[in-house]
């Protein structure tokens, strides 16, 4: 049975390579390319694919707010996080969102095969070494010296907070998210009022250190 894959990431030549890579397989068709979170998020909506691979830190929407969305909407299509570094903030968050795989970008073309093959068959799959890490951080957290619990969310924001985080966090202003999502700029800034509250920061410096600390936005943050 062909599995049927959406790729995600901002760089042309990665999506590419990641395309030719998994093409090698007979069984793996990779039936679309995004550029970005949003992109990724409307070809899955349009080809309902078994498998959604996307790079967490992408301009506009990222990887992790992408997962998120088709985790919520289609929860057959399963997904891959891409990424850079392996600090278990970023683990942990892509689980959160509803991954299944969590691959450093160094892996080996035989690691992401095996993840996709893994994930395909209903599998957690990290790259080795990130879940004796995951672990040490929920024993260090909860102190625990055997056990793990689930880690806490953190502030319950909605997708499009989160969104709008992301974006300011991004130095556009208030008119240009409103431009972008279509959106009133009274809209975004009672949007922001509401961010600030709930995460107890003030203005877009205090939205910025969240985005940064959560990995919705990629500048300066180990999330690539």
């Amino acid at each position: 049975m062909t599995l049927r894959i959406v790729l995600a990431d901002d760089h042309q030549l990665v999506r590419e390579g990641l395309r030719a890579l998994l093409s090698r397989d007979a069984e793996l068709d990779v039936v679309g390319l995004a550029e970005d979170g949003a992109a990724a998020v409307k070809l899955v909506r349009h080809l309902q694919p078994d498998l959604l691979i996307t790079d967490i830190a992408m301009p506009g929407l990222n990887g992790i707010e992408a997962t998120r969305r088709v985790r919520a909407h289609h929860p057959s299509v399963q997904a891959i996080c891409l990424s850079m570094h392996g600090d278990q903030r970023s683990v942990v968050t892509a689980l959160q969102a509803g991954a299944s795989g969590y691959v450093l970008k160094d892996a080996s073309s035989e690691e992401l095969l095996r993840a996709v093959r893994d994930v395909a068959s209903g599998r957690i799959y990290l790259s080795p070494g990130l879940m004796g890490g995951l672990v040490d951080e929920i024993r260090t957290r909860h102190r625990l010296p055997e056990a793990g619990t689930p880690i806490p969310a953190g502030p319950a924001l909605t997708a499009r907070e989160r969104e709008i985080v992301q974006l300011f966090a991004e130095d556009l202003s208030t008119q240009e998210i409103a431009d972008r999502l279509k959106l009133s700029a009274k809209t975004v800034a009672t949007h922001r009022e509401n961010v600030t509250r709930k995460l107890g920061v003030r203005g877009v410096a205090g939205m910025t250190r969240y985005a940064l600390s959560e990995g919705l936005s990629e500048g300066g943050v180990p999330c690539r």
